[in-house]
């Protein structure tokens, strides 16, 4: 491992993964939503998620899969078809997405190619409910960069959680979306001291660099 262990240090290759929270069609797209059937296009989120955070993504992907970085997804989705393996606060919430629902998976442009690792999750935090940690120990990953949705809620989790188990964690602001651009800001000045906040365009140059 590196012995430079600064939040913003160089990433190196081999060490370092690009996590995907929660980019998946039920949440994106406007209208699948079954619980905000009255947000439509037009609302901020959808505004956001469109012409910021998806585009951004998918520059993110892009130069993670040319510089050899591992890139994980996590989505929101039961292992069972009534959810009751879920956890209780998705119970009491309630946050149910069926592993059989098309709508549950992500759109073509930003959902898994070739071998990448996809993580369903049934908690706000995948560190929580999933192999996670497991997985990024196994294959050596000591950096973490995350983007997503929403950021106050699982990208949050993904952020702190990572911390916590000794990962150094990146996350790309500009390619997170929230409700509000006043949860969106409230979340990145909360959990910043958990992590190094990047853009898009600073992230891919680090990937681009990384050292052996």
């Amino acid at each position: 491992m590196s012995a430079d262990i600064r939040r913003d240090a160089p990433f190196r290759k081999g060490e370092t993964a690009l996590l995907l929270v929660d980019m998946q069609r039920i949440w994106l797209e406007p209208g699948l939503d079954p619980h905000h059937p009255e947000r439509g296009p037009d609302h901020y989120f959808y505004r956001q998620v469109n012409e910021v955070a998806i585009p951004n993504t998918e520059k993110l992907l892009k130069a993670a899969r040319e510089n050899g970085v591992e890139v994980l997804h996590t989505i929101i989705q039961s292992l069972t078809r009534d959810g009751r393996d879920r956890s209780l606060d998705h119970k009491l919430t309630p946050i149910h997405v069926s592993p059989d629902l098309p709508e549950g998976l992500p759109p073509e442009n930003l959902g898994p190619k070739g071998d990448e690792i996809l993580l369903p999750k049934t908690s706000s935090g995948v560190f929580n409910s999933t192999n996670i940690d497991y997985l990024l120990r196994n294959l050596g990953i000591r950096y973490l960069v995350v983007c997503g949705v929403l950021t106050d809620q699982c990208v949050d989790m993904a952020v702190r959680d990572g911390a916590d188990r000794g990962f150094l964690v990146t996350c790309v602001s500009d390619a997170c979306a929230s409700i509000t651009p006043e949860r969106h800001e409230g979340a990145l000045n909360a959990f910043g001291g958990y992590c190094h906040l990047a853009d898009t365009e600073a992230v891919i140059a680090k990937f681009a660099t990384m050292e052996a």
